[in-house]
């Protein structure tokens, strides 16, 4: 038996296909990745692939949760933004503004950012070691 910690699993392979791009595959997905040093327009590059990662947990965990909340939305936006710290390289700040088209109260909306924020797989594994930072707010 493995010492490794149970639970759910992930599996994601990535292949360098040239100098100027790569391919991660996982399940029946494949996407373009920026590993080009010029960088390149058509492909996301690691780091836009990490606030990526952050916003869609922020819309899987709405999708979670408004079933149990009752949570009646029409649509969601994330914009999130990233700063890059260059000694050591990191991402040294990341804010987010979470914009929900819905006519619930604003007591209801912060219910909703606080599920975001704590049950966020992604979300929480970012907020430790990055200032992570952000509102929920009501479509105008």
């Amino acid at each position: 038996m493995s010492d490794a910690p149970q639970g759910m699993q992930f599996h994601v392979v990535s292949q360098r296909i040239d100098a100027h791009g790569s391919v991660a595959h996982c399940k029946n997905a494949d996407i373009t990745l920026d590993t080009d040093l010029a960088g390149r327009t058509d492909a996301f590059n690691p780091a836009e692939l990490l606030l990526a990662a952050i916003s869609a947990c922020i819309i899987k965990g709405i999708e979670r949760v408004a079933p149990i909340l009752k949570f009646q939305f029409r649509g969601i936006d994330v914009h999130i933004r990233g700063v890059r710290q260059d000694a050591p390289p990191r991402m040294a700040s990341i804010s987010y503004e979470i914009i929900v088209d819905s006519d619930e109260t604003d007591h209801r909306l912060d219910l909703l950012h606080d599920n975001v924020k704590k049950f966020g797989t992604v979300f929480n594994t970012v907020a430790p070691g990055t200032a992570l930072e952000g509102v929920l707010r009501r479509k105008v």
